[in-house]
């Protein structure tokens, strides 16, 4: 395979090594982490350093049927639901706290098949009844708050965030929304691909509402209306590229400013039939899409939207009703990521009570999986790397002292939560019963909800989470200014205490060292240390930052995946300059702990090589074409591949660590390589 690795004059391709090549001697041995039967040593290190690293696995790895893709966080997200499952199991039977006494109830009402089987599309007959009486537009507006209350995700969406521009003071957020299929460019895309998509999501509108009652003739013309106004939400949104922009979405706007907007919403009348608190500022995302939907609640016929608000109801109920009704949503799943087989049961109730109700059960996987020496020995790499970068910041070149003084306090107010909660969330108020699982759901949304807007108007609280302690994920918050680390992403092989060094900072340092870096990339470097959306760059370090990033996008842009379709470097700048930074960092403080040190190669590697080696394995992984095609379009994050190859390449660092010379693909020129953290 050849791709263009950048839109610049020079002409730099990247000749991969044949997939599913010859690997590496077959080793039942693992050193510490490090699997040599993983590698394909028949593709050079420095013609393509994923295929290098992986093609032994990739060669005798299928992706499970039920998956859409597979490998290090499939794997590690897998041992984390085997915990979960018995903590789950244990409480579907008998549990003391509250919280996890409800999360047992919730899973429980989940796994009772045979009720389901039982009650058909009953547990929502009344909702699709209050639908179908609606007879004003009063009436629907009535609909549409009751909807978004469980869940329902009809027209736009709604719900407290600390205030771009002041980051204390919790404020309501109100942003576009309403669609069925991923994102706006679905719906207007005339490439075969998305066309065929669109006449396929068009039949499966038709058979759900089919199989809640509707006659056959009646389903498909409903279809066809629930169509054309999703396509006309589309087309008034922004896109996700667009949507990257903290300044494109920040338009502060009092209740009578929305009203005036759009007054067929009534958003005032939403939000006493929500019952929200009194609201002093929205944030409004997108004032044009509020606009266009004022327009459209006039023109549309009431009868187009009651099939709407019937079509996203069952959409979101269905794959939790009876198998007619399951099956159905597994078909659209199954066109869209490619997946072969639905979950078992089990696996898909236990992630629905994860989203759910993490943090209730968030306590007791932390109990058998995370121990405090591991958020101590967490919390210590966190600071390391904290130093790290400080010392980059305090030389960086092409930063000026006035920008360097804000980015370095920036960094020294970073918040560090590590592995759970210091206070966990209170579900005393909440009430689930034997009652059918839908309505568990619509229980639990309602009660997410109103502690949601609860807390509009008030201090924003920075204890709280965003994560649930068994997430295999990470994250930075721009508006608290915060890395997040949960305990299950801190096992192997990203942490493991009985690793070398090179291999938990290329793996768990390296991950660190993201989320840090995002606080500086072309999203996070537009908020302050307090969080608030302001500009502290001076002009010209502006112009050095954005030069640099534009490189990033263009290395990107260049590469390609399933059926030649272009990385969208846009839509993925703030995770390559992440990962760049974050290797940067995590190397530094790799070569740091090395200072006067000479350790042995362990399994024929330097630590060096192996730094290098644990990062692209934490990558390793397959995925569906269907599956990449909607991660390209969709997703801020590039294929694995290019998170490996694409910042790599630009790394000395990483050319000295193998040997790679100028020429080799591994290594771009130096005039391409974007240096930015």
């Amino acid at each position: 395979m050849i791709s263009r690795l950048s839109r610049v004059a020079v002409a730099v391709t990247f000749v991969a090594c044949a997939a599913g090549s010859a690997h590496a001697q077959a080793s039942s041995s693992q050193t510490r982490g490090l699997d040599r039967a993983n590698l394909d040593t028949t593709c050079a290190a420095c013609a393509d350093f994923y295929q290098f690293a992986n093609g032994g696995w990739l060669a005798r790895t299928e992706i499970p049927a039920a998956y859409t893709t597979f490998g290090t966080f499939r794997e590690v997200a897998d041992r984390s639901d085997a915990v979960l499952h018995s903590v789950l199991e244990d409480a579907a039977k008998s549990a003391k706290d509250r919280g996890t006494r409800e999360a047992g109830m919730f899973y429980a009402t989940c796994m009772d098949t045979v009720a389901i089987e039982k009650a058909g599309v009953t547990p929502i007959k009344s909702r699709l009844a209050r639908i179908d009486a609606i007879s004003s537009l009063q009436a629907l507006r009535a609909q549409i708050a009751e909807l978004q209350m469980i869940g329902v995700p009809v027209l736009f969406g709604t719900g407290s965030e600390p205030d771009f521009k002041n980051s204390t003071q919790e404020i309501l957020a109100l942003e576009q929304g309403g669609l069925g299929l991923p994102e706006r460019d679905y719906y207007t895309r005339t490439d075969s691909a998305s066309t065929k998509l669109r006449a396929l999501y068009l039949d499966h509108i038709g058979k759900l509402l089919a199989l809640s009652g509707e006659s056959q003739a009646k389903a498909t013309h409903d279809a066809e209306r629930v169509l054309d106004i999703e396509t006309q939400l589309a087309k008034a949104s922004l896109t996700n590229t667009e949507r990257r922009d903290p300044q494109k979405l920040y338009h502060p706007m009092t209740v009578a400013e929305v009203d005036s907007i759009a007054p067929a919403l009534d958003f005032s009348g939403f939000l006493k039939a929500v019952h929200a608190p009194p609201v002093k500022v929205i944030r409004v995302g997108e004032p044009e899409f509020l606009a266009t939907l004022n327009s459209m609640l006039k023109s549309v016929p009431l009868s187009d939207w009651k099939a709407y608000l019937r079509w996203h109801t069952l959409s979101d109920a269905s794959p939790w009703l009876s198998t007619g009704f399951a099956n159905e949503a597994f078909r659209m799943q199954s066109a869209m990521t490619g997946a072969k087989e639905q979950l078992p049961r089990w696996k898909r109730c236990l992630q629905t009570t994860q989203r759910n109700l993490g943090e209730a059960v968030g306590q007791a996987y932390v109990a058998r999986t995370f121990t405090p020496d591991a958020k101590a020995r967490a919390l210590a790499m966190v600071k390391n790397m904290e130093a790290v970068l400080r010392e980059r910041l305090a030389t960086l070149e092409w930063m000026s002292d006035t920008t360097r003084k804000f980015a370095i306090a920036k960094l020294d107010a970073f918040v560090n939560k590590i592995g759970y909660p210091d206070k966990w969330r209170d579900y005393s108020k909440l009430e689930l019963s034997k009652q059918p699982f839908v309505d568990n759901r619509y229980a639990v949304t309602t009660f997410e909800n109103r502690r949601d807007f609860a807390k509009v108007g008030n201090p924003v609280d920075r204890s709280e989470w965003g994560m649930t302690p068994a997430t295999v994920n990470a994250s930075y918050n721009p508006l608290n200014n915060d890395v997040t680390f949960p305990a299950a992403i801190l096992q192997p092989p990203f942490f493991d205490p009985n690793a070398d060094d090179a291999l938990n900072y290329g793996g768990m340092g390296a991950a660190i060292g993201h989320e840090m870096t995002h606080g500086f990339d072309d999203e996070g470097r537009q908020f302050d240390a307090q969080g608030n959306l302001k500009d502290w760059w001076t002009a010209s370090d502006t112009k050095a930052f954005n030069e640099r990033a534009t490189e990033v996008e263009k290395q990107f842009d260049g590469y390609t995946v399933a059926d030649s379709q272009h990385v969208n470097g846009k839509l993925t700048l703030g995770e390559d300059i992440a990962d760049l930074g974050g290797l940067k960092i995590a190397y530094a403080a790799l070569e740091r702990s090395l200072a006067g040190k000479h350790p042995e190669k362990i399994d024929g590697f330097t630590p060096e090589q192996r730094f290098f080696l644990s990062w692209a394995q934490i990558w390793r992984s397959k995925t569906r074409p269907e599956a990449e095609r909607q991660q390209v379009l969709t997703d801020p994050h590039a294929p694995a591949r290019w998170r490996v190859n694409g910042p790599l390449s630009n790394m000395p660092e990483f050319a000295q660590a193998f040997g790679c010379k100028s020429g080799d693909a591994m290594v771009r020129p130096d005039s391409l390589r974007p240096q930015i953290w």
